[in-house]
Formats: C-alpha cells, sequence, structure tokens
C-alpha cells in the first residue's frame, strides 16, 4: 500500500474517532428496551440467514486476497462515522445517515451486515445509541434491508449505462431512505395507532422523519460520491482487486 493509501485509511480513522465521540447521548437508534421482546426477538431471528450469508462472504474475500481487509475497515468506519453522526426525530429513534450504501456498492449486501452488526454492538456498548435489546431491529433496518436495495439500485443502474456518479448517489441516497421506511414499519409494528393500525402509525412516523432524513440522505449520496472518487485516486490497486474498476468503468462513461 502506497503512502498516499496509508495516509487516506489514517483520516478515515482519525475521522472515525473524532466524530464518533462527539454526538449527543440523546441521539440513537432504537433504543434499548423501546420494543416488546417479542419483537426484539422476531428481528433478531430474521437476521441470521443474512449474517450467516455475510460471514461466508467476508471469510470469501479474505481468503481470495488478505488485501481486501483494508477496504473492508474503511466501509466499515465509514457506517461507524456517518451512522454516529444523529439527530434527534422522534421518542425512541432518530434521524442519521447510514453510511452502508458504500460497502454495498463495493462489496455486495451480505457483506454489509457484518460490517453493520459490529458497528452497532460498538454504538450499544460504548456509546449508548441503540441497544443490546434492540440489535436484531437495528441490525436488519441498517445493515440488512438498505444495503440490499443500495446493491439493487446499483447494479439495475450498471445494466441500464446510468452515469457512475448518478448511479452511487442514487444507490446511496435510496438505500438510506428505505433503512427509515423499515425503521418506521418496525416502530408502527410495535406501536400501531389506536385510528387506523399499523398503516396510520408508519405514516405518522414517515412524516416525522422526513424533515430531517431527506436532506441527509442527499447529504449521503454526495459524501459517497466522493469517498469512491477519492478511492479510485488513492486505492487504485484493492478496488481492482475486489473487481469493482473493472466493473464500474464498464458503464455510464463521461
Amino acid at each position: 500500500m502506497s503512502k498516499k493509501e496509508k495516509r487516506l485509511i489514517a483520516i478515515l480513522g482519525i475521522l472515525s474517532v473524532l466524530l464518533g465521540i462527539t454526538p449527543s447521548v440523546n441521539a440513537m437508534h432504537i433504543m434499548e428496551g423501546y420494543l416488546p421482546p417479542k419483537y426484539c426477538i422476531a428481528w433478531g431471528i430474521l437476521c441470521i440467514p443474512f449474517l450467516a450469508a455475510g460471514f461466508l462472504s467476508v471469510k470469501k474475500k479474505l481468503k481470495d486476497n488478505r488485501k481486501n481487509i483494508t477496504l473492508l475497515a474503511m466501509a466499515g468506519a465509514f457506517v461507524f462515522v456517518l451512522s454516529s453522526l444523529k439527530i434527534p426525530s422522534v421518542t425512541g429513534s432518530c434521524s442519521h445517515m447510514t453510511g452502508t450504501g458504500l460497502g454495498a456498492i463495493l462489496f455486495g449486501f451480505s457483506t454489509v451486515s457484518i460490517l453493520g452488526i459490529i458497528v452497532l454492538i460498538f454504538q450499544a456498548i460504548l456509546l449508548a445509541h441503540g441497544g443490546l435489546t434492540t440489535l436484531g431491529a437495528n441490525t436488519f433496518s441498517m445493515a440488512i434491508a438498505g444495503p440490499v436495495l443500495s446493491y439493487v439500485i446499483y447494479k439495475l443502474c450498471n445494466k441500464l449505462k446510468v452515469n457512475r456518479k448518478v448511479s452511487i448517489f442514487l444507490a446511496a441516497f435510496l438505500g438510506d431512505i428505505f433503512t427509515y421506511c423499515v425503521t418506521s414499519f418496525q416502530l408502527s409494528l410495535a406501536y400501531p395507532s389506536k385510528e387506523g393500525g399499523v398503516l396510520a402509525s408508519i405514516v405518522k412516523f414517515l412524516g416525522v422523519f422526513a424533515p430531517t432524513q431527506l436532506p441527509l440522505a442527499i447529504l449521503e449520496g454526495i459524501l459517497t460520491v466522493l469517498i469512491i472518487m477519492a478511492l479510485e485516486s488513492y486505492a487504485q490497486p484493492e478496488l481492482k482487486a475486489i473487481n469493482f474498476l473493472d466493473d464500474s468503468m464498464n458503464y455510464g462513461k463521461e
């Protein structure tokens, strides 16, 4: 790894530390104890097959090329940094960027499930963001559902020959928004509205999230594009090792 690549990783590491320790304690994912036990268990069980697939995916990528750990660490740091910057939005949850779109674009959604749950565990234990009882729900929304949509959007744009930067932006933006759609659904299932039930509750939660989440999702899309541009300048060997450059350069030429 060249000096420029080491410098880029060092900067990302420093940012993860500086930004990760500054957010307010009141800003969090679905907080500890907020969901009834049956929902905590159900969402946790639902995550198991995705996490198993993610573990095998990470293991294969490291077996194929040990240098992939550099990009994996960078993608994990990106998730940690962005998802630690939170704006309180509604009792029991908050609005924040997710950072998972980057990993989904580079490695696929399975790998991101492992990166995401590691980040969520550290945030729950060290930063009081989210909780261990709600780990399954938070993992499903942020580390599974959002990355799945990001991956699908990116691949779809690839096939449609959409401009590369636009496709990266859309993947990160829509993945972020979908994370909050799923979070709203999770909260609505646990706390349906007395009038209108789950659907009415979903509309209410989305209405509360939207004013803060839409601009944050736009910002995440822009940041993801910038990070990938930086990686293309400083970490081309690593991107070629995961076949990202070869794949992305075949469409949407500028």
